[in-house]
């Protein structure tokens, strides 16, 4: 096993103890999802595979819609980061990486590797899997499925965000990627509005 390989098992391992019980669609599977998913278009795109993949399993370490403490989360991050020897240069990185990643910030990502990770993230909030984190968050933050007069439910977030992300991602990859996950989200609110 090669030191890469030996930094990220440490890393896959300090986000299972961090999200294995998550309910909210943002549990130790989905980081793994997303980390696939940026391995596979940063090597499409010619992106540094490494700090893709690291930012990729740490992305929601210290996201406030999911810590209490967002500040102490990502010192904490930083601080295991060191604890493993990767260098400043690419905690930093990682870092600047996971801090464009964000839908409700609006930012367009500028390196490279912020773009993949973005759109690895942005690949697992649609399609089926998409769908299904959708209730998930939904369900744990309290909302109804659906009611015809109340916006505040998670059909409402298919409209406010899901929708949208096809036409938001930065790379050829993802775009591809998106094409059926994007088209399999129309047909599930066809299907739910007939039955609803």
């Amino acid at each position: 096993m090669s030191q890469r390989e030996r930094e990220l098992d440490q890393i896959k391992n300090y986000v299972r103890r961090l999200f294995s019980n998550d309910p909210t669609g943002h549990d130790y599977f989905h980081m793994k999802r997303v980390a696939h998913q940026a391995v596979v278009i940063a090597e499409e795109e010619g992106a540094n595979q490494f700090i893709c993949e690291a930012a990729s399993w740490l992305h929601d370490v210290y996201d406030s819609k999911l810590v209490a403490n967002p500040v102490t989360a990502k010192q904490d991050m930083i601080e295991f980061l060191t604890s493993i020897h990767i260098p400043e240069k690419e905690i930093s990185l990682i870092h600047e990486v996971i801090d464009s990643v964000s839908f409700s910030k609006g930012e367009v990502p500028v390196s490279l590797e912020a773009k993949v990770v973005q759109d690895a993230d942005r690949l697992d909030a649609i399609g089926a899997v998409g769908i299904a984190r959708t209730f998930a968050y939904g369900g744990a933050a309290g909302q109804l499925i659906y009611h015809p007069e109340d916006k505040n439910t998670s059909l409402q977030h298919f409209y406010d965000k899901l929708l949208k992300l096809k036409s938001l991602l930065n790379t050829e990859a993802a775009i591809e990627i998106a094409a059926d996950r994007h088209h399999f989200m129309e047909i599930f609110l066809n299907q739910f509005y007939k039955e609803w």
